[in-house]
């Protein structure tokens, strides 16, 4: 099985709390990333400014994920480009290793730093070794940031109804309001003002 092009290795970055590296990565991607409107396609690049950062619990990652989702408009189907540029930031605790005490004199045991810390820990993620996952982290970045409806300018008329051309390209003179046949027997009835 190949190697995740998401897993990053953390082994230069010493276990001390304070020790920083900055790194830039550009992620191949080998499947698309966002919704079906609107995504970053299978062989683009997605762009990581990668901050790594050691604390007491673990890693914390600190990211700028930058790339170019392409779609089409949900009005006039029209191919449509979306930058993304958005931060993300994870902290990634040190595995448990089973049967080991890593307790100093003086630090808080498994125990009592579990009933402090009153988080799910589905919502936690960990260190698999070395390597961080940042997978979760890139996604959620870039599917957070698309248009749940992506438009290719925010007064985008649509299609017409019956030609199914663009109402951007049909002429001024032609009418833009589709005529219902139900009403067709009142178009001539004289009005009383």
């Amino acid at each position: 099985m190949a190697r995740s092009i998401y897993l990053f290795n953390t082994h230069d970055l010493p276990h001390r709390a304070g020790e920083m590296r900055e790194h830039q990565l550009d992620l191949k991607i080998p499947e698309a990333v966002g919704v079906d409107l609107l995504s970053v396609k299978t062989g683009e690049i997605i762009e990581v400014d990668l901050r790594v950062q050691s604390v007491d619990e673990g890693v914390l990652a600190t990211g700028r994920v930058m790339a170019t989702a392409t779609g089409e408009c949900t009005r006039c189907l029209t191919p449509i480009s979306w930058p993304i540029d958005e931060n993300f930031t994870e902290l990634y605790y040190y595995e448990i290793v089973g049967g080991k005490s890593n307790n100093k004199r003086g630090s808080k045991s498994k125990t009592e730093k579990d009933a402090e810390l009153d988080l799910d820990e589905d919502d936690l993620s960990f260190m698999v070794g070395d390597d961080i996952d940042l997978e979760p982290a890139i996604r959620d970045a870039v599917i957070l940031n698309l248009a749940v409806n992506p438009l290719c300018q925010e007064d985008c008329p649509g299609l017409a109804e019956k030609q199914g051309e663009n109402w951007a390209y049909l002429p001024a003179d032609q009418d833009q309001t589709p005529t219902d046949e139900r009403w067709a027997g009142l178009k001539d009835f004289p009005l009383k003002n």
